[in-house]
């Protein structure tokens, strides 16, 4: 379809809206060069016709709900291409943000109801290469922007454990799925903790790899910068498994150099542990809505570290406390510029784009802007004030001490091989009621990523695993390491999994919701 041709009415509003002063006959002769410009739009749209992807035949179907009891599952599917593989048979549901062709991909969100992508996102080729049946896809938080499990538009995820709480997020459907043993494995998806707090609130292990280790192609971006995919799995063998189908160049996201060394993680795992240093970061403990219990059982679980034939000290890591302000700055300035008016994708980038997806949602929410959640909305209002006060002048500033803050953490990994600190400082929070007001619905969704946004900005590589059980809910503690380094703190994450035999599941059934 041609695309529309600009009126002088139409360019009129355009040249108000940057406050230009454009005489009407000007305006006719920028119409007529403007109408001659779009000539160029047509034949890409004609070249791309040309090579653009047939999505293939899949079925899927939506749970009923008397099979979706906690409200994890989005859509199921039954998809294998091979029978052997390093996952042959296993079970793996896809986070609702990346791309399984032919299947709907809605991003808890009504911006992408009814979308159907045409192309596979590399992981999920990968996957599949690797002889992985792909059983579903999980619900996520609104276009993964809240770490709660209350804001997707199929209504809230909950926690197993205790219903009536969270299960954490974004990738909450894929941490409920994963505890409940519904998956054996699962793609999860990470902007300020969105792998690691569902594993930390959900009693599993979840993986944020290096940023760039595993590309992101075919997933729904929010902040270039901050996007990662990441494995979430019972056990840490599980996580390393699936990180080693997942991990490797690809071609096609900028996020990647091409120099990434090929690693079998799970290999790895029997490297062994004796004589490592464990630095235990002190700004991670005792903070402004720290739970004692969390803190005290993270302690606990660090005492097995040291039992494990690990050396564990504290370290102080002063700049941790200056994360969330950073991580807070080029969210919302970023995810504006790109999820919001770049349509998710963005541009000024090399790689693939999703027209198809960047058309549907540009046109969805043009339409109607109120159908986002409260805090894209809040991304919206507070991003667009400090971009109209500042024009980008405290992004730049945050993307600077982004260096300074990764030397930090640098500094302290050149004296231990590991860092680790509690993954959130609470437990699972109630779910918000209905009529919640605009603040509870906020604060649950970002009151728990004090110390894991971090790592998203600096990029490196955190795995939560579950450190013990306080007062009937489970408590997370996080293992940091060097970047591409992610062998090492799988290694470690695996030595405390063997020294305390395990990690616990949820004793509800599924018919227990």
């Amino acid at each position: 379809m041609p695309i529309e041709r600009p009126t002088a009415s139409a360019l009129a509003q355009i040249a108000a809206g940057y406050g230009l002063e454009v005489t009407p006959a000007d305006l006719e002769h920028y119409r007529v060069a403007a109408d001659d410009s779009m000539a160029a739009w047509d034949l890409v749209e004609a070249l791309y016709a040309e090579h653009a992807p047939t999505p293939p035949n899949r079925t899927w179907i939506c749970p009923s709900e008397n099979d979706n009891p906690w409200g994890a599952w989005f859509v199921r599917t039954e998809i294998q291409e091979r029978s052997d593989g390093p996952l042959a048979g296993r079970r793996v549901v896809i986070k609702d943000n990346t791309s399984v062709a032919g299947v709907p991909l809605m991003d808890g969100s009504t911006m992408l109801d009814g979308f159907i992508p045409r192309e596979d996102a590399t992981v999920v080729s990968r996957l599949l290469a690797a002889g992985a049946v792909i059983v579903g896809k999980s619900v996520c938080e609104d276009l993964c922007m809240s770490a709660g499990s209350h804001t997707s538009k199929t209504g809230p995820v909950r926690n197993p454990w205790d219903p009536s709480r969270s299960a954490g997020g974004s990738s909450s459907g894929s941490g409920v799925l994963v505890a409940t043993g519904e998956a054996d494995l699962a793609l999860s998806g990470d902007q300020g903790g969105s792998i690691r707090i569902p594993a930390a609130w959900l009693g599993v292990v979840g993986h944020k790899p290096t940023w760039g280790l595993v590309p992101y192609t075919g997933a729904v971006p929010v902040e270039l910068s901050l996007d990662h995919l990441g494995p979430s799995a019972r056990t840490v063998t599980d996580v390393a498994q699936m990180l080693t189908v997942l991990a490797g160049a690809d071609g096609l996201d900028p996020r990647q150099t091409s120099s990434i060394e090929a690693t079998d993680y799970a290999a790895r795992l029997g490297d062994g542990v004796a004589g490592l240093r464990v630095g235990v970061v002190v700004e991670g403990f005792g903070q402004v809505n720290s739970e004692p219990e969390v803190d005290e059982t993270v302690r606990a679980a660090i005492e097995r570290l040291r039992s494990a034939g690990m050396a564990a000290e504290e370290v102080s890591v002063p700049w941790h406390s200056n994360a969330p302000a950073l991580f807070s700055v080029i969210a919302f300035e970023g995810a504006l510029s790109q999820l919001v008016d770049g349509n998710t994708f963005g541009s000024g980038w090399k790689g693939r784009y999703d027209p198809e997806l960047m058309a549907h949602y540009g046109a969805r929410w043009q339409a109607d802007p109120a159908g986002f959640s409260e805090s894209v909305q809040l991304t919206m209002l507070a991003g667009r004030h400090a971009r109209n006060s500042a024009h980008g002048r405290y992004y730049a500033m945050a993307r600077n001490l982004e260096r300074t803050l990764a030397a930090a953490y640098d500094a302290a990994l050149r004296d231990y091989d590991v860092l680790v600190m509690p993954t959130s400082p609470i437990r699972a929070t109630p779910l918000p009621d209905p009529g919640a007001s605009v603040l509870e619905v906020l604060a649950r969704g970002t009151e728990m990523l004090a110390n894991t946004a971090a790592f998203d900005v600096t990029g490196h590589p955190a795995c939560s695993v579950p450190a013990g059980i306080a007062g009937g809910l489970p408590v997370g503690m996080m293992i940091v390491g060097r970047n591409f380094e992610d062998a090492t703190v799988l290694r470690v994450a695996r030595a405390f999994e063997a020294e305390v035999g395990g990690f616990p599941r949820p004793n509800r059934s599924e018919g227990d919701a």
